[in-house]
């Protein structure tokens, strides 16, 4: 099974989503028509009044840690006989398993941004 994150984080929602794109947003947004950047509706949440980083990055967090309640649930059900396909637990675990590791990467890249700036002399 796939540590939570609810250490680093303190969240323990389970949300609406589920799947790697719902919980980690879309790499490129496109608008309703077709066209790339940001929609209506997420113009108005970076404009004034809008969420915050922090509360941006928490809630991707959220949706990481909802990721891995969901396989975490499929692998009981798996042990217990009660899920019918063993593919959906491999998905959830792969789906989990993904997530975590970007959310990771992108921790390691920001300490080391962060590091970087801390050497720097002023």
């Amino acid at each position: 099974m796939i540590p939570a994150l609810s250490a680093l984080t303190g969240a323990s929602t389970i949300g609406p989503s589920s799947g790697i794109g719902q919980a980690l947003g879309p790499v490129i947004p496109t608008s309703i028509d077709g066209q790339v950047g940001l929609a209506p509706a997420e113009k108005t949440a970076l404009g004034g009044g809008g969420l915050s980083f922090g509360q941006i990055l928490a809630n991707q967090i959220a949706g990481v840690q909802n990721l891995q309640n969901v396989a975490d649930l499929k692998a009981t059900q798996a042990a217990t006989g009660d899920l019918s396909d063993i593919h959906d637990y491999m998905i959830a675990s792969s789906e989990a398993a993904l997530a975590t590791d970007l959310t990771v990467a992108v921790r390691n890249k920001a300490l080391e941004a962060f590091t970087e700036i801390m050497r720097m002399q002023l």
